[in-house]
């Protein structure tokens, strides 16, 4: 399911965050050196912004990753695809505004700004989960066993 956590999902999102982090600067760039003589000063400020809100949650999205498969529940999982649809929903729509100087763009922006909002929700809560210890067996198999099992064993694995 979407979201479940794997190991697959982790390296989905740490990819996808760390892509989305290179457009992020690539955009800066570009609106520092490309766009600073094109663009009104009004367009090339919100240009900014959506490359600015991209790399927060750029970076975010791969804690979300990291987290997915560390802890208990589908917050983690659930945050990465929230930042990943408020990234393309804010920062997307402020770019098509800024590059375009179209204003309805800017209708959407907010609905971003939510998911990022209800997706730091969802990571919050993750933390505050149980962390879950993986073991590798085979490059293939992995296993997932949680703190209170772990102690479980330690308790009767101590025969005196």
């Amino acid at each position: 399911m979407i979201l479940d956590a794997s190991p697959a999902r982790e390296r989905w999102f740490v990819g996808l965050g760390a892509a989305s982090a290179f457009v992020a600067v690539a955009a800066g760039a570009f609106g520092a050196h490309g766009l600073r003589d094109a663009l009104p000063a009004d367009r090339l400020e919100v240009f900014e912004t959506a490359a600015r809100y991209q790399m927060f949650h750029a970076l975010s999205l791969i804690v979300a990753g990291m987290f997915s498969v560390r802890r208990r529940g589908r917050g983690a999982p659930a945050a990465g695809w929230l930042f990943l649809i408020g990234t393309v929903l804010f920062s997307g729509s402020l770019y098509a505004l800024a590059l375009s100087g179209v204003r309805a763009f800017g209708a959407v922006t907010p609905v971003g700004g939510v998911a990022w909002l209800v997706g730091w929700a969802f990571l919050g809560l993750s933390a505050m989960k149980p962390r879950v210890i993986i073991a590798e067996i085979e490059p293939e198999e992995v296993i997932t066993v949680g703190i209170e099992d772990v102690e479980d064993v330690e308790a009767t694995s101590h025969n005196p």
